[in-house]
C-alpha cells in the first residue's frame, strides 16, 4: 500500500495559540486539536456542510495589509501585525483554515451569539428529558448546560408536532424534538444514496418527513439515529429499553461480511441491548449497516447449544474431550474450520490438523454486495484462515472434496468448528458414515447428527481478531459471559491439540499470541495487546493474485482512503 504524501500545512491562530494543520481543515476540527470545543449540531465530519444550526459561532480575523503597498500593518500597541476582526460572528463549520487566520472560540461576542442560538432552539423543544430516549447522549442537553443562559424569557405555548411517527421499519420520529439540523437528510442522500427525507412547512412549523410514497427503509437507516444530536430519531428496537448510562461499552466487529466494520456492544449484567458503529476512518468512517446491528440477538437465541453431548446423551466436558481424543488418534480425520472463527481459533485448528495429518477445509458464503459496507464475501475472516495456513486457497460454497473422500472411505472422523455440514453440501447418509465432532454455538442438522457436541461461545462472548478484506487485522473483545454449559473455543481446541501428543498450547488470547507470532510469518511482528483499535494492515503480497469475491478494490471507500487515493492521482 502506497503511503499518502504529507499534506500541505497551514498555520492558524486559535485563542492565541499558533497551530499548523493540513490545508483545507475545517475550523471545528482544527480547534479540536487544541482541545477547544466549538459546539455544533448540523455539522458532521463525514457529511457536507449545511450551516443551518448556527451554533458553531466563532470570532474570526485575518492579518491586515496596507492596500497600496501590500506591507503588513503593525499594531503600535503590541508591535505585531494587526488583525482585522470581522465585526459579526461567523460559523465555524463553513470556514476552512487559511494562512494567518485568527479565531476566537470563547470571546464575549461568541458567548452571546451561542446563548441566543440556544434560546431559539429551545423555544419549541419539549421539556421531556426524563423520558427521552436520547437522555445521557443528547447534545442539546449537554450544550444547553454548557452554553445556554440558564433561564428562558419565553412564556408562549410551544408548537405541537407529530409524535411516534414511523419513518420506516426501524426508525421512529418524535418531531417535537427535531432541531432541523438536516444531518439525517444529508446522510440519506450522500451516503445511503436513498434521498427519501426532507422538511415541509416553514419556520416553527417545519417538520421532518419522508417524500410521498416512500419510507426510510434502506439498510443504513439506523445511522440517522446515531447522528441525530437530539432525541428526534430513535431506534424502534432499542426505544425505551435501557438508559445508556447503565450500559457497558465493548469494542467489537460486524461479523456479517469481510468489510470488518468497527462497532460497539452496549450491554448490562450479561444482556446485550444494542450494537452501534465505532469510528474508524480506515474502514467504515462512522457508519454501519442495519442488518449487522441485530446480530446480537443470536446470543440469546432459543437454539443456543448449552449441553455437552456424547452419542446423544448429556455428559461432562472432560468425558466428551476424551472421547474426541480417541477418535482423533484413530486417524483419517478431516477438519472443517469456519470463516466466522477468529484468527486465534483458526491457528489452533491448524495446530490440531498438523500432527494428525488432517486437511483443513473452509466453507464460502457469498451474496451480492451493496457497494457500501457489506461485501460479497459474507465471512468475516476468510483471510485469517489464509494467513494462519489453515487453508491454502479460497474455499467454495460446498465441501465437494470432503464429500468424495467420505464416499471413498478415506475419512472416518470430521471435526466441524461452527459449520453445518449438511448446509455445506454433505448428505445425511454421508454424515452417518463418519464420526462427527461438532464445536459450535447453535443447534443445526450437524449438531443433531454429531457423536460429540461441544457448545462454544459467540463472537460477543469472547476476544480475538479478524482479518478483513483489506487484510487489516482488527481486535474484538468479550462483551458478555457465555451461557452456562458453553466453553471458550480456545479452551476446547487447545485440549484437543494436546490430546494428539503435541505441546499443549495456551488457551487464552494474550498468552497464545507469542506462539502465533513465532509460527505465522505475516503476524510475526505483533502481539494482541499491541494491535491498535483501528487495526494493522498486513503484507498481503502472498495473496494478491487470489480472485477474492469483492475484487481488487473496496466498494465503500472511507474518507481517509479516498483522500489518499486522490492525493496520489
Amino acid at each position: 500500500m502506497i503511503a499518502a504524501p504529507k499534506p500541505d500545512l497551514v498555520t492558524v491562530n486559535i485563542d492565541g495559540v499558533d497551530l499548523s494543520v493540513p490545508k483545507g481543515t475545517n475550523v471545528i476540527e482544527a480547534a479540536k486539536l487544541l482541545h477547544k470545543d466549538v459546539p455544533h449540531y448540523c455539522y458532521h465530519p463525514k457529511l457536507s456542510v449545511a450551516g443551518n444550526c448556527r451554533m458553531c459561532m466563532i470570532e474570526m480575523g485575518t492579518p491586515a495589509f496596507d492596500p497600496a503597498t501590500k506591507a503588513p500593518v503593525i499594531d503600535p500597541a503590541t508591535g505585531k501585525q494587526k488583525i482585522n476582526w470581522i465585526p459579526r460572528p461567523q460559523i465555524g463549520c463553513g470556514t476552512t483554515v487559511s494562512p494567518g487566520l485568527h479565531v476566537k472560540t470563547s470571546s464575549p461576542m461568541v458567548k452571546d451569539a451561542r446563548e441566543g442560538v440556544m434560546e431559539f432552539l429551545l423555544i419549541n423543544h419539549p421539556l421531556d428529558c426524563p423520558i427521552c430516549d436520547q437522555a445521557g447522549e443528547c447534545k442539546l442537553q449537554e450544550q444547553a448546560t454548557g452554553y445556554g443562559r440558564g433561564y428562558s424569557r419565553f412564556i408562549e405555548e410551544k408548537n405541537v408536532k407529530p409524535k411516534r411517527t414511523q419513518l420506516g421499519p426501524r426508525v421512529t420520529l418524535d418531531d417535537e424534538r427535531c432541531i432541523l439540523c438536516s444531518r439525517c437528510v444529508r446522510f440519506s442522500k450522500e451516503i445511503a444514496r436513498d434521498d427519501v427525507l426532507g422538511f415541509v412547512d416553514r419556520g416553527s412549523y417545519s417538520t421532518l418527513t419522508c417524500h410521498p410514497g416512500k419510507k426510510l427503509e434502506n439498510n443504513y437507516s439506523l445511522n440517522t439515529v446515531d447522528i441525530c444530536p437530539v432525541g428526534a430519531l430513535t431506534s424502534t428496537d432499542f426505544r425505551f429499553k435501557m438508559r445508556v448510562w447503565f450500559l457497558k461499552q465493548t469494542h467489537t466487529l460486524d461479523i456479517e461480511s469481510s468489510v470488518g466494520v468497527n462497532a460497539v456492544v452496549w450491554s448490562r449484567e450479561g444482556t446485550i441491548y444494542r450494537l452501534t458503529p465505532r469510528r474508524n476512518d480506515e474502514v467504515n468512517d462512522t457508519w454501519m449497516a442495519d442488518s449487522g446491528r441485530i446480530l446480537y440477538k443470536q446470543v440469546a437465541a432459543t437454539d443456543r447449544l448449552t449441553a455437552v453431548r456424547l452419542n446423544g446423551a448429556d455428559t461432562s466436558l472432560d468425558i466428551a474431550l476424551n472421547a474426541a481424543a480417541a477418535l482423533l488418534k484413530d486417524g483419517s480425520v478431516s477438519i472443517v474450520g469456519s470463516g466466522r472463527a477468529s484468527v486465534e481459533e483458526q491457528f489452533l485448528l491448524k495446530q490440531l490438523a498438523t500432527p494428525i495429518g488432517a486437511q483443513g477445509h473452509l466453507v464460502a458464503r457469498t451474496a451480492t454486495g451493496d457497494k457500501l459496507l457489506i461485501s460479497a464475501d459474507r465471512n468475516p475472516n476468510i483471510r485469517g484462515a489464509l494467513v494462519t495456513g489453515l487453508i491454502s486457497q479460497l474455499p467454495s460454497a460446498e465441501l465437494k472434496q470432503l464429500s468424495r473422500e467420505i464416499d471413498e472411505g478415506k475419512i472416518k472422523t470430521v471435526v466441524s468448528h461452527g459449520e453445518d455440514l449438511l448446509a455445506a453440501g454433505l448428505t445425511a447418509a454421508q454424515l452417518a458414515k463418519v464420526a462427527v465432532i461438532y464445536i459450535g454455538t447453535h443447534a443445526n442438522a450437524t449438531s443433531a447428527a454429531a457423536q460429540i457436541v461441544l457448545p462454544a461461545l459467540h463472537t460477543y462472548e469472547k476476544a480475538g481478531t479478524f482479518v478483513n478484506q483489506q487484510f487489516r487485522i482488527q481486535k474484538f473483545y468479550a462483551a458478555v459471559p457465555g451461557p452456562q454449559g458453553a466453553t471458550n473455543d480456545l479452551v476446547v481446541l487447545a485440549k484437543l491439540v494436546a490430546s494428539t501428543g503435541a505441546s499443549a498450547p495456551a488457551s487464552e488470547v494474550h498468552a497464545l499470541w507469542p506462539s502465533i507470532a513465532a509460527t505465522v510469518p505475516a503476524l510475526s511482528s505483533m502481539l494482541y495487546k499491541n494491535i491498535p483499535d483501528t487495526g494493522l494492515l498486513l503484507d498481503a503480497t502472498a495473496w494478491a493474485g487470489l480472485p477474492f469475491v469483492e475484487g481488487e478494490s473496496l466498494h465503500f471507500k472511507p474518507a481517509a482512503v479516498a483522500a489518499a487515493e486522490g492525493a496520489r492521482s
